[in-house]
């Protein structure tokens, strides 16, 4: 048998909400979900077990829809999937009493269920989140039927506030695979047996590194998964070390090489280090216009001669106020205090709010 795994699409969701790609970026999610999609039915698989957060929020009619056409245009795959705590089947939603196409097989009850596949050999159990919040270890308990069929669990969660998951009770459980969600990260919590998919697309700048879904294969009761990048852009912190040479254009355009080599379709977060000139104040939104950038931070410190400016400004307030730190201390805060007085004597500048 030859299974996709995939979670966290999160449809209707808006990245980066404030930023001019931010409607791009929410049509990118159903993109990337229509092509995965399509990928099943290219590659002939028998099965796609979607683990929950398939929506943002719980859906509309109109996005069920949307989904339900998506799916059932590939008769030929089976798809089986849960509701997670972002898209809940809570009471009286649009979940309820909608009906899918006949190759879907929604598990919308928040008691276990079992949807068995008789051309497959296959039975597929899970539920389905009625709340955004379920504290209880339900996976722990969880044991599929005495026969001889393969059985997968679909499952979502894995935290305090979201079904705590013991790797231990998994592992005893019987299940033959277990399908994740509600990590991010691709992870593998038992090797060939449970795992995250991870999101299908980053969705925040947390989610760092390459997104996409599991592709399966079974050997026996054993499993074969590979990770298949699917997502179109990666959330990537990007680091340049200033020196007292550089101004904020030369800032700027060593940002803008990082991004050629790393990717001008990803998404930076962007820090500037090292010790700069003490006349400088790099201009962070210059920066910004570099590439896709989220936000820069300029965490660089002046590079100033304390023995030069006791010299120079000997008897007067600047000599006193050096004289009243430990230059020797290693306190990073005692530093900074350092620093920003001096930049605030020397060029009446404030330090950061």
């Amino acid at each position: 048998m030859k299974f996709l795994h995939m979670a966290d699409v999160h449809l209707g969701c808006e990245p980066d909400g404030r930023t001019e790609w931010a409607q791009e970026r929410k049509r990118e999610l159903w993109e990337t979900f229509r092509d995965s999609v399509e990928d099943a039915g290219r590659m002939k698989a028998d099965l796609v077990l979607i683990a929950g957060d398939l929506f943002h929020h719980t859906p509309d009619v109109e996005q069920l829809r949307e989904v339900n056409y998506l799916l059932g245009s590939y008769p030929g795959v089976c798809f089986a999937l849960i509701a997670g705590n972002h898209d809940c089947c809570s009471p009286g939603s649009a979940w309820e009493d909608f009906d899918f196409a006949p190759n879907v097989a929604f598990l919308g009850s928040p008691r276990t269920e079992c949807i068995r596949f008789p051309s497959l050999s296959c039975e597929v159990y899970g539920f389905s989140y009625d709340r955004s919040r379920i504290t209880q270890p339900r996976y722990d308990s969880l044991r599929p039927a005495k026969n001889d069929l393969f059985h997968i669990l679909l499952a979502h969660g894995g935290d305090r506030d979201h079904i705590p998951i013991d790797p231990r009770s998994l592992d005893g459980s019987g299940f033959d695979y277990i399908a994740l969600g509600h990590i991010h990260k691709p992870t593998v919590v038992i090797d060939g047996k449970a795992l995250y998919a991870g999101a299908l697309s980053p969705i925040d700048a947390g989610d760092e590194g390459p997104h996409g879904y599991l592709m399966c294969e079974t050997h026996g009761r054993a499993v074969e998964a590979h990770f298949v990048k699917k997502a179109r852009r990666e959330y990537v912190s990007c680091e340049v070390k200033a020196d007292e040479s550089d101004t904020v254009f030369s800032i700027r355009d060593r940002v803008q090489a990082a991004i050629d080599i790393r990717g001008r379709e990803n998404i930076y977060r962007v820090t500037i280090s090292g010790q700069r000139d003490p006349l400088v104040r790099f201009d962070t939104e210059l920066v910004r216009s570099a590439g896709m950038i989220l936000d820069v931070r300029d965490e660089s410190v002046p590079a100033f001669n304390l023995d030069e400016l006791v010299d120079r400004f000997r008897g007067r307030l600047i000599e006193y106020y050096i004289a009243g730190f430990d230059r020797e201390s290693p306190d990073p805060v005692e530093k900074k205090a350092l620093e920003y007085g001096l930049e605030a004597l020397l060029y009446g500048r404030k330090g950061p709010a």
